[in-house]
């Protein structure tokens, strides 16, 4: 092994380069703008979440599109475990709920975030690609979940003073798209990863005093969407800001309620239940 290698002792050319298709075989997967670990992380993936293999550069980079989201970037083949095509089209009903929870295939021990995906996930028995795995903690199968105020207060309360993390979408790490993107995950609602595509999703609400629970705020900068919210009402916001907060807001935009000063304007609010 190479001094400083990430893949260990005995890594031979992994399969993965030769795959058109994987799906996520570690907790949260880190995703780059460049193929290169010390380059910007854009995102990051979810075990059991899936990929199209766009190309290879090395023995080890891949760039993907992630199959939930649309979502392009550079990743390592290690993360992941190759699966046909109709296996990786074949979304997840069932989502982890717990923070972190345990999955366990052989010797083999994951622990996993919130929001995670458990393929082909039946009596406590899944498969990830041809790894057999079983998981015993809580999870919500996502077509029968349904949204609502007292979803939206439960799902988000615990994710509070969570880190702000650029590309993140864990409770260790979280940036404000990342956070509203797995919130509405467990809610049965797939979104697009980033606040200006989440921005032209379901319908506007025009009227701010209207605004209800599990409303999606948009705010601006330069005219360009920079942050995303969930409204807990007409006149409180739960965003990942410094870390997962609780803020007042009204029609101007949105008051920190920790330093009395007001930041960001908002630009829309939109409707997606």
């Amino acid at each position: 092994m190479f001094l400083g290698s990430p893949y260990g002792v005995g890594f031979i050319q992994n399969k993965i380069i030769h795959m058109d298709y994987a799906v996520v075989a570690v907790a949260a997967a880190p995703v780059r703008r460049k193929p290169m670990h010390r380059k910007e992380m854009v995102n990051q993936l979810l075990f059991g979440e899936t990929v199209k293999v766009l190309k290879a550069r090395g023995e080890f980079w891949v760039k993907i599109r992630s199959l939930h989201d649309g979502y392009e970037g550079w990743m390592t083949n290690t993360l992941l475990e190759p699966v046909d095509e109709n296996t990786a089209n074949t979304m997840s009903a069932f989502a982890t709920k717990g923070l972190l929870n345990i999955i366990l295939a052989g010797d083999k021990k994951w622990i996993v975030p919130v929001g995670s995906s458990l393929p082909f996930f039946e009596g406590g028995r899944g498969r990830l690609g041809e790894i057999e795995y079983n998981f015993a903690g809580d999870f919500c199968k996502r077509d029968e979940q349904q949204p609502g105020p007292e979803l939206v207060q439960k799902l988000t309360n615990n994710w509070l003073n969570a880190p702000y993390m650029w590309g993140g979408r864990t409770p260790l790490g979280v940036d404000c798209s990342g956070f509203v993107q797995v919130i509405y995950k467990l809610m049965g609602i797939d979104l697009p990863r980033d606040a200006w595509q989440q921005a032209q999703e379901g319908k506007p609400v025009k009227k701010f005093r209207t605004a209800l629970a599990g409303d999606l705020a948009f705010f601006n900068a330069k005219e360009e969407i920079v942050h995303v919210g969930i409204l807990l009402g007409n006149d409180q916001i739960i965003h990942a800001s410094g870390k997962v907060r609780i803020d007042a807001i009204d029609k101007k935009g949105i008051f920190n309620l920790e330093t009395s000063k007001r930041r960001l304007r908002l630009q829309a609010i939109r409707r997606l239940f």
